[in-house]
């Protein structure tokens, strides 16, 4: 269960080594735009060998550019948890697909048929792994109208995703970090929608904020009193990783 906001939790039983943060809401403004704050610690923790992951909903490009431009090291948990992405004991870019798009496809197509006004994001036309949508129908509906099918719908807050189902970033993040010796219960993991829900339970330390969804809040071992970035600051020097 959460803690109370803006208070600190017990420490975590066991030495945290890496850090796990979503992108939007957590790096960034209410607008989106990243916080020059978070930015910062950022690159502290990567100057201390504390490798940085992100697990996004956005896809992979646009993770990658960020990824670099933020000198990161962790691997990249893109398109929910459809797209992995790491580098090998040999320095190469290795990229691999979790989940099936034609599933997500297909599950799009269906909504279409039942009348629903569901539409493509954007960013679509690079996803390999889902299918995201703009968020003007209802999880609720979009799960009525798939009724019992192999598609996960999950929302993001800024988006609904549709999967295969077996996926998310709880998965590709697992197998993510297996790739390094780690686990989920070595990081601190950062996330603020329903779709870090998983995540956050698994973390060795969860942080979520006062901006984000009830979900995520309930899921976290700490939530912050700051919204959006200054809560990522806040966050990671509650959980004594940087100690």
């Amino acid at each position: 269960m959460a803690t109370r906001r803006g208070h600190r939790a017990a420490p975590a039983p066991r030495k945290l080594r890496v850090v796990v943060t979503d992108v939007d809401g957590t790096l960034t403004d209410a607008d989106r735009r990243l916080d020059p704050r978070a930015v910062r610690l950022v690159r502290s923790l990567e100057t201390r060998g504390i490798p940085v992951a992100l697990a996004t909903g956005n896809v992979l490009p646009i993770a990658l550019g960020l990824y670099r431009s933020l000198g990161l090291s962790g691997p990249i948990v893109a398109e929910n948890g459809g797209i992995l992405y790491h580098q090998d004991a040999g320095g190469r870019d290795v990229v691999e697909r979790l989940t099936d798009r034609a599933v997500a496809l297909a599950a799009f197509r269906k909504l279409r048929t039942a009348g629903l006004p569901v539409r493509q994001l954007f960013t679509d036309r690079w996803r390999e792994s889902e299918v995201a949508l703009e968020t003007n129908v209802s999880v609720a509906a979009v799960r009525r109208a798939l009724g019992p099918s192999g598609v996960e719908v999950e929302s993001t807050g800024y988006a609904l995703h549709l999967m295969e189902r077996g996926g998310g970033k709880l998965p590709g993040l697992t197998r993510a970090l297996g790739y390094r010796g780690l686990t989920p219960a070595d990081a601190v993991i950062l996330g603020d929608g329903d779709n870090d829900v998983a995540m956050l339970r698994a973390a060795g330390f969860g942080v979520s904020f006062a901006s984000a969804s009830y979900r995520a809040r309930r899921a976290a071992r700490y939530v912050t009193h700051a919204e959006f970035a200054a809560g990522f600051v806040e966050g990671l020097k509650a959980s004594g990783i940087l100690d």
